[in-house]
């Protein structure tokens, strides 16, 4: 209770761009382009909510990442006050809306000698600060030579907010497949992987479905796609990938048959087995995998940082081989921020949908007291609680303003 107790001070909005010089700090820095369907706000503090904008938006953001020897490898330093301190968290240097024009500029000026962008799609329960910091500390301490690029949609972050960010995928298809058709045009781009994680993967494979329909093929600079943890109805795979056509990319997926993440989204789909939960020993998956040339790799029982063991992949050695270099080395890909009482709440969902959302909810109601995101989240909890029950936790919804 007491360390919870002293999480819940932590500052929120904490993109507004600092005045200090990083490089007084001994801090380095990771310049990338960010691409969101999000809703954008007028506070620099947010810049983006998790509803969804009419269109997609560009931004250019530079981010400030503390010594080596201030942090550990594999961790986002949030700061604990505001400003933040250059020193030792994370901080914004700039963040600059762009043009289509200027983005292009901005491609040009910023790819290494390889030539290779590296597309990263989040995951669902992410918030657009989560999603920028994440991928900046991947970048940053992977030492890789890619030019980044961060497609980030709308997330109420929250784990019981999982309709509306499934939904929020489907909505940014078409923007996705617009990037990665823009960056596959670009002359000056060599090379094209596209990573994406959890329900970020449902939104990658669709728009590379629409890509090759309505282009024949997917565009042939787009080499490497890693699935980790996908959150895919198997199959609903099976008929996107007959749709890819002959000419695919190499597709890694990383599997983990006691992710608690999946076995919710499995319950909330109908009972529909997930991509990312398969155990690929097993028939009929080990011959499906084996025919289409589909590298596999189950992370079952290994050690994972999250309540949900649903992140594990990033401590995966394969990902840095396919990457190039270092690119995870035991860091948490993607950011999802569960609350204590999230956390128990989405294993009780394991019972049935209605039993276990009920549950889930009581479960958090005293957590939320001590516990910030928990707490954030909590109005969604009862949300789902009372649609699997017909309604009947509206009047018992507590009020933690």
């Amino acid at each position: 209770m007491m360390v919870l107790a002293g999480c819940a001070g932590a500052p929120v909005g904490v993109l507004a761009p600092i005045a200090a010089n990083p490089a007084d700090y001994g801090a380095t820095r990771v310049d990338m382009l960010v691409a969101t369907t999000r809703e954008a706000v007028e506070d620099p503090a947010f810049l983006f909510s998790g509803e969804r904008g009419p269109d997609l938006s560009l931004t250019d953001m530079d981010i400030s990442i503390p010594p080596d020897n201030r942090r550990r490898i594999g961790e986002v330093q949030w700061p604990r006050r505001l400003p933040p301190n250059p020193a030792t968290d994370f901080a914004i240097v700039r963040a600059e809306p762009l043009t289509v024009g200027q983005s292009r500029a901005w491609m040009h000026e910023n790819l290494g000698p390889t030539r290779h962008v590296m597309v990263f799609v989040h995951g669902f329960n992410n918030r657009f600060e989560d999603s920028v910091y994440r991928y900046a500390q991947i970048v940053h301490d992977s030492r890789s030579q890619v030019t980044p690029v961060l497609f980030t949609w709308p997330s109420r972050a929250s784990v019981f907010g999982y309709n509306y960010d499934k939904e929020s995928t489907n909505y940014s298809r078409d923007a996705l497949e617009q990037l990665m058709k823009a960056l596959s045009d670009d002359s000056h781009v060599g090379e094209i992987t596209v990573m994406a994680h959890s329900m970020g993967t449902w939104l990658a494979v669709e728009a590379l479905r629409q890509m090759a329909i309505r282009d024949g093929r997917i565009a042939p600079k787009i080499r490497n796609v890693i699935l980790a943890s996908p959150d895919i109805d198997i199959d609903v795979f099976r008929k996107q990938w007959a749709q890819f056509g002959d000419h695919r990319p190499k597709f890694t997926v990383f599997v983990s048959t006691d992710d608690k993440a999946l076995a919710v989204s499995r319950i909330i789909s109908g009972n529909r087995g997930r991509l990312g939960a398969v155990n690929p020993a097993e028939e009929p998956y080990r011959t499906e995998f084996e025919l289409a040339g589909i590298d596999v790799y189950d992370l079952t029982g290994q050690g994972s940082a999250d309540f949900l063991n649903h992140s594990r992949f990033a401590q995966s050695p394969q990902v840095v081989q396919l990457i190039g270099q270092r690119l995870v080395n035991g860091q948490t890909v993607t950011d999802s921020r569960v609350g204590v009482g999230e956390a128990i709440g989405a294993v009780a969902v394991g019972a049935t949908q209605a039993v276990g959302q009920t549950a889930s909810a009581a479960i958090s109601v005293p957590i939320a007291v001590v516990d910030p995101t928990t707490r954030r989240n909590l109005g969604d909890q009862f949300d789902a609680a009372a649609q699997a029950t017909g309604g009947t936790l509206d009047a018992a919804r507590p009020d933690l303003r």
